[in-house]
């Protein structure tokens, strides 16, 4: 809480580094200027918002200082999706600020596929005075109540004394325990109101939140006993591990177990694609390979994955095939969720691994894992690696998609942080461009939600100013929030964009072929407008390629306008689908590996 007495002299300065600042905190602060200065206080860089009368003392405080920079985005979705990515590609806390009743429903699709992936985040939104809660004022809507079942947590403030230690609460719970988006509420007079702001000694202090972040000794234990004994491990592992930023642990692991690793969706790049342990992605757009070894092991170590609906397929068909399951999280409500396991240690993945390897490498010493069931599981493996499920038809004719991404990342070296939106798009990148490192892969899991590509772009680049940044999307999605292209221009933001443009809502589309007999109900992307043209009107660069034999120099003279975003539209075959395919409601052995399998 604001408290009225300031601290000494000597340790302002040594808590801070800031000789100058010392006065300021003798002095009473505004709200406004105590959101500023807490902010500041946490170290954050950016934030991204769009103003309204809720929040104007807010942005006049912003207006003010120079500790952070603001960055005025072109709809309030925008900003939480910028704010997301953000976050996803630099592990610190995304900030975004939204006013009152449409600007924070605005910004709800984005604080809901921030909490489905676990996104560390803040939320800030205005409110309408606190005399005038309830009574339907203008611009009023129940924030709290709205954002309640998407958020791991939010606050409205009602006392400006409260407000410092708020926001301080706010940080601490999104990137502790499962991180997620923490939503500040701030009535317009809270942001008015007066006190005495005293910067934080530590850490908040909070009795009825305390996550688990070591594993139980006992459960390690079991684990790693399960692990020797196993004749054909499999590791399972999702966006927790980078979370946690526990790729290095991972990889260690990987290769002192010997076994067949696998990434889902929100874990690619954990571990390296291009690594011959390295198994694919699994599940519903999953690898041949990866599917088969994730259901006829005897023993599956998930580590920060959850088992959803997307990976395993029909729980029951999962169930099918004993095995023995251990499962690693640091939130307890995620562990036999859907899958029931014999082995749950809850802990943050990172500390976890470190003791799980510590323990493994003192119990091989006296039971050796069994090197022939393991070479021959391997040998298996290697069977349904050779279906070769990634192959696709290439043509001289049309544009394939795939071999879109497949130049991309040659052109890239690899390297470059790719955000996708969502449809097949999305499928193919996760498939084709090989990710070797972690917060390289920026997209929607959980919620699937279109138009996240630019701007998720947008809070990558400013996060990583320097690095090489594609956004791989569709002319659906990318429909959605094409107005950033005016935020992009006016900060100077230079992702090239890598539409695959197939007429139609693709994933859609493939659907309705497969299930609903080709009735392409309202899939198909009629009146498109010449998208080269509309990036040029924002004042960017932009490329249509209709031809293959055009895409390898296309991609390499976008990507040599460093200074330019350039949008390039590939007209690619409206024909083609993602394959592998599990149908919904079909076993991990169920899979289409083609149109020959329809």
């Amino acid at each position: 809480m604001c408290r009225g007495s300031a601290r000494s002299d000597h340790t302002d300065r040594s808590h801070r580094g800031e000789a100058g600042n010392e006065r300021n905190d003798l002095m009473e602060l505004n709200g406004a200027d105590i959101v500023t200065r807490v902010l500041a206080d946490e170290g954050v860089e950016h934030v991204f918002g769009y103003p309204g009368g809720a929040v104007l003392y807010i942005y006049d405080a912003i207006y003010k200082q120079d500790k952070f920079k603001h960055i005025l985005v072109r709809h309030e979705q925008a900003a939480v999706h910028a704010a997301d990515a953000y976050s996803r590609s630099s592990n610190k806390v995304g900030v975004c600020l939204v006013t009152s009743g449409p600007g924070v429903t605005n910004a709800v699709t984005g604080i809901a596929t921030a909490y489905m992936d676990s996104i560390p985040m803040v939320i800030i939104s205005g409110q309408v005075p606190t005399h005038a809660i309830g009574e339907d004022a203008f611009q009023e809507c129940d924030t709290v109540g709205i954002t309640r079942p998407c958020v791991k947590h939010n606050f409205l403030v009602r006392d400006v004394k409260d407000l410092a230690d708020t926001l301080r609460k706010a940080f601490y719970i999104a990137r502790t325990g499962r991180p997620g988006p923490v939503l500040v509420d701030i009535p317009k007079d809270i942001s008015f109101a007066h006190c005495k702001y005293t910067p934080a000694k530590s850490e908040p202090v909070m009795r009825s939140y305390a996550p688990v972040v070591k594993g139980h000794q006992g459960q390690i234990k079991k684990a790693v006993q399960m692990l020797l004994q196993a004749e054909r491990p499999m590791i399972y592992t999702g966006g927790g591990v980078i979370l946690s930023d526990a790729s290095p642990e991972l990889h260690q692991f990987v290769r002192m177990i010997g076994a067949p690793c696998t990434n889902t969706l929100m874990g690619l790049g954990a571990y390296p694609a291009t690594d011959k342990q390295f198994v694919g992605m699994p599940g519903m757009h999953g690898t041949y390979e990866a599917n088969m070894a994730m259901q006829h092991c005897d023993v599956l170590i998930a580590v920060g994955a959850r088992f959803d609906d997307r990976v395993i397929g029909n729980p029951k068909h999962f169930a099918q095939n004993p095995r023995k399951i251990i499962h690693i999280d640091i939130d307890p409500s995620s562990i036999s969720k859907r899958v029931k396991v014999d082995v749950p240690i809850v802990g943050n993945v990172k500390d976890v691994l470190t003791e799980l390897m510590a323990q493994y490498q003192a119990a091989a010493a006296e039971t050796r894992p069994n090197t022939e069931a393991l070479a021959k599981w391997w040998q298996q493996v290697e069977v349904w690696r050779s279906k070769e499920c990634m192959k696709f038809a290439d043509s001289t004719e049309l544009i394939k998609p795939q071999s879109v991404v497949q130049k991309l990342w040659e052109v890239t070296g690899g390297d470059a942080f790719i955000t996708s939106d969502v449809g097949q798009h999305q499928m193919w990148a996760a498939q084709y461009y090989g990710f070797d490192k972690p917060r390289r892969w920026i997209n929607s899991g959980g919620l699937g939600t279109m138009g996240v590509g630019l701007p998720y772009a947008m809070g990558v680049q400013m996060a990583n100013p320097d690095a090489t940044v594609a956004c791989i999307t569709g002319e659906g999605s990318i429909q959605m929030n094409i107005q950033e292209l005016s935020t992009c221009r006016q900060y100077h933001l230079t992702p090239k964009i890598i539409c695959l443009n197939n007429r139609f809502l693709g994933m859609v589309r493939q659907w309705q072929q497969i299930d609903y007999s080709s009735r392409y109900s309202e899939s198909y992307m009629d009146a498109l407008p010449d998208f080269v043209k509309l990036a040029e009107a924002y004042g960017h660069v932009g490329m249509r390629i209709e031809k293959p034999a055009d895409v390898d120099g296309a991609l390499r003279e976008a990507f040599k306008l460093k200074d330019r975003l350039v949008f390039m539209d590939f007209i690619t075959d409206q024909s083609e689908n993602v394959w592998p395919m599990v149908k919904a409601g079909k076993g991990l052995t169920e899979m289409l590996l083609g149109s020959e399998d329809l």
